[in-house]
């Protein structure tokens, strides 16, 4: 596995922070990017940074693993990390990588890692169909809705849902913008923020910090900057 995976801790025990922390550490393709001990600096780091892999103790309080789930998981893989077992189907429903029962064991960390490539390499798998075919169907207004590649202008996140900008009109739909953004073709789409993804044959021009598009400056976000304007200046 070449991909570097950044991850991010988040328990109210310091004990069971370290020992993720350890395994993060032993684990070649694995960077510890940041921990908390709560959900609400979880939440501040979420909205503003970009991560990978989430370990999440579920029993925390204010807010639990669960319901932090449901913020981060847009964007990022989720580990569940808990002492308790009655938690297992609910995890599991979130679609979540695993679920870890304390105590964990190192070979046991490591099988939940290696679900992390599998599933995408299924993402690309449905996403080589997809540019095959040129289009994909969304869920919209109770129907299923057929989008074609070269009419997505720009796509936009909403939390839970996402606003398709096309040339003649524009599709609501409830999806999340990393799920669409595995069925997208890679040439035609751009990741440019964590809101937003971008057609580049609707690009009218660039800088550093955004795109313009229909006269509207879409942001270019820090984490995305460098393979934004490495792609773009490459075309």
């Amino acid at each position: 596995m070449n991909n570097i995976f950044t991850c991010v801790v988040v328990d109210d025990e310091p004990i069971a922070r370290e020992i993720i922390e350890s395994f993060i550490e032993k684990t070649p393709n694995l960077s510890l990017k940041a921990s908390f001990s709560n959900a609400l600096e979880t939440i501040q780091f979420a909205q503003e940074n970009e991560a990978d892999i989430y370990f999440l103790d579920i029993n925390m309080p204010e807010i639990n693993g669960l319901s932090l789930a449901k913020i981060v998981n847009a964007d990022a893989h989720i580990i569940f990390t808990t002492a308790y077992r009655d938690y297992a189907i609910d995890g599991f429903n979130l679609n979540v990588i695993d679920y870890l029962l304390k105590p964990i064991a190192f070979d046991r960390f490591l099988q939940a890692i290696k679900k992390i490539p599998l599933k995408k390499q299924q993402q690309q798998e449905v996403k080589k169909q997809n540019i095959e075919d040129h289009f994909l169907f969304v869920r919209s207004e109770r129907k299923m809705v057929k989008v074609n590649f070269n009419e997505i202008i720009y796509i936009e996140s909403l939390s839970d849902y996402l606003k398709i900008h096309l040339i003649d009109k524009t599709i609501v739909t409830r999806e999340t913008i990393s799920n669409i953004e595995t069925k997208l073709p890679e040439k035609l789409c751009i990741r440019v923020h964590r809101s937003f993804i971008v057609s580049v044959n609707f690009i009218e021009a660039y800088t550093n910090e955004y795109v313009e598009i229909d006269k509207k400056a879409i942001p270019i976000s820090r984490n995305y900057k460098e393979s934004v304007l490495q792609k773009l200046s490459g075309i």
